[in-house]
């Protein structure tokens, strides 16, 4: 079978896939109809290239256990190739010798892989790795990233100054993604391997690496 075939055959396949367990970490659950439809909602022949490439450019090994493959690829395009979410969600952004602004060959910074940390003023950038503590179900940690994709609203409330609101990240771009397109970002992300952030130099204290 040539690759094209496979490709097809897999998303064909995928139309009627649905995530399966939560990730570990997570209370196990069954996902419900609703998050069945629309994990799997129209993932169709025009996705083939970009599902192709987001796995030819994910720079990190990919969990597909219970996950939607053609998802997680479309996933990887859109986060790799489209949204820049490396550029604020890896500190450095590149490896040693991979920056392509100094004419380097490019090399994602794999270690810290959008385990967050950038700093941006009195804001770091968030870890958005899968948290192995984490307690919520896989359609709970759904809804909460929808929420903020969709309306900008921090759950963590990190920064009461500024008000409830994401200060940094452009949720008023994201925000009009469609519904297949956030939830392959999700399926992508739940799939990345967890990442600590890098904290610039051992003398500083452990607070000033969170968020």
């Amino acid at each position: 079978m040539d690759t094209r075939s496979a490709i097809s055959t897999l998303l064909l396949a995928c139309m009627v896939a649905a995530p399966g367990a939560a990730t570990a970490g997570s209370k196990a659950r069954a996902p419900t109809a609703s998050s069945k439809s629309t994990a799997a909602a129209h993932v169709n022949s025009s996705d083939e290239s970009r599902v192709k490439r987001g796995y030819e450019i994910a720079p990190v090994p990919l969990n597909l256990n219970g996950r939607n493959p053609a998802l997680v690829g479309l996933g990887s395009y859109i986060v790799n190739a489209q949204a820049g979410c490396n550029d604020c969600h890896t500190w450095p952004t590149y490896a040693a010798n991979g920056d392509p602004y100094r004419g380097q060959p490019k090399m994602v910074n794999v270690e810290h892989y959008m385990a967050g940390g950038r700093p941006f003023g009195p804001f770091r950038s968030r870890n958005i790795t899968p948290d192995p503590a984490s307690t919520m179900t896989e359609e709970e940690r759904y809804q909460e990233f929808v929420s903020v994709m969709h309306t900008g609203l921090d759950p963590d409330f990190a920064h009461p100054a500024f008000g409830p609101l994401l200060q940094v990240m452009p949720w008023s771009v994201y925000q009009d993604m469609t519904d297949r397109d956030l939830r392959a970002i999700f399926e992508y992300l739940q799939a990345i391997p967890h990442a600590e952030p890098y904290c610039e130099g051992a003398h500083l204290s452990e607070a000033v690496c969170q968020p």
